[in-house]
């Protein structure tokens, strides 16, 4: 699988050599605050590892582990998936983005350079009509990093009783 780079990081399909660095980023209750709430154990951690991984096997694109060209440190994980989410408004469609950058990554504008570079790599390999993503409504940061990646809210719902607002965005919108 080709690499999806930007100008000041790396997008690399994950392997065994990250799963520390990705258990501790979702160990980290700032990463998980809007998401599950709570603390991944590794066990969960390592479960999500297989799905990223089974994703890129099964339909050739998934989420990436993202690190900083200049040195490689871990900043996160961001990617596309088909997640099958059992929600009202269906999702319609196997191109959801999702993005998590580590606390200490915050503030530098990662999350949306990487978010960026998956769409391009997406959208230059397989053309979906439109991307989209779930966001909690409290989740400032991502609401932000979605608009700067051109996603308009389309919805609002609950998901895992939890508020969230539907983003879509259509194809095609990266250069």
């Amino acid at each position: 699988m080709n690499a999806a780079d930007s100008e000041r990081l790396t997008l690399r399909v994950p392997g065994l050599a990250d799963f520390e660095d990705s258990a501790a980023l979702w160990a980290d209750p700032d990463v998980v605050r809007y998401t599950s709430g709570r603390a991944f154990t590794r066990e969960e951690s390592w479960a999500r590892l297989m799905r990223y991984v089974g994703h890129w096997e099964l339909f050739g694109f998934g989420f990436w582990v993202v690190r900083e060209r200049d040195g490689g440190r871990f900043v996160g994980e961001v990617g596309l998936a088909n997640f099958r989410r059992d929600i009202q408004p269906p999702l319609d469609g196997g191109f959801e983005i999702g993005w998590a950058v580590s606390p200490s990554a915050h503030g530098k504008g990662y999350a949306t350079e990487a978010a960026l570079a998956s769409l391009r790599w997406i959208e230059e390999r397989q053309a979906p009509p439109r991307t989209v993503c779930i966001i909690n409504p409290e989740n400032a940061a991502s609401i932000g990093v979605a608009r700067k990646c051109g996603y308009s809210e389309f919805g609002r719902t609950t998901y895992k009783d939890s508020p969230v607002i539907l983003l879509e965005r259509p194809a095609q919108q990266v250069s």
